[in-house]
């Protein structure tokens, strides 16, 4: 902490292949408005779904992409094969901890219980001071209303403070998320 903010956008999402192509659009836009923003996107590093997309996305506008996965998947062969750079880790926890040690932003697309998995953790970090950075939920057709939902009756019933919703910014559409940690650095 206290150390200047990088150019890294860390993005979370599902790597299914049975994804509406709603959400395989709005991550290909995601990681094309990251690459024109000259941030480097890091990711789960997936050549399928959501991460496939907004992987495909960064690498058509010129950006990086530095995929992060664990031994095991790039044994499977589950790495996107345009990655500007992939780091291959020992574990999951040493996956998710590297996905985010130079992210000066989150951008959590819709995914499954891995994503959601990785979105609730790095809140926790956050409202714990273990990360700095700024966290985006990209709420495409209210995909996350129900999550949202649950954290605020969370607050409610004072499971969470009331200023634990300033944890994290909803966005409708990934131009929203992109400029929301853009301006925050600002």
């Amino acid at each position: 902490m206290g150390k200047s903010p990088s150019k890294v956008i860390t993005v979370y999402g599902a790597s299914s292949r049975r994804i509406d192509c709603r959400f395989i659009d709005a991550a290909r836009h995601l990681g094309e408005l990251i690459g024109r923003s000259g941030y480097t996107l890091v990711c789960g590093g997936g050549h399928t779904g959501v991460m496939g997309a907004a992987i495909d996305g960064v690498l058509s506008e010129g950006g990086e992409a530095v995929g992060i996965l664990p031994a095991f998947m790039v044994e499977r062969k589950w790495q996107h094969p345009g990655l500007t750079r992939m780091v291959s880790t020992s574990t999951m926890h040493e996956r998710k901890s590297r996905m985010v040690e130079d992210a000066c932003g989150i951008i959590a697309c819709p995914g499954g219980v891995g994503t959601i998995e990785e979105l609730m953790e790095i809140i926790t970090w956050r409202k714990l001071g273990l990360w700095d950075g700024h966290i985006v939920i990209l709420n495409v057709d209210g995909y996350y209303d129900p999550l949202l939902q649950m954290l605020h009756k969370g607050i409610e019933y004072d499971f969470m403070r009331s200023d634990d919703a300033g944890l994290w910014h909803v966005a409708a559409t990934p131009e929203e998320a992109v400029d929301y940690i853009l301006h925050t650095l600002k």
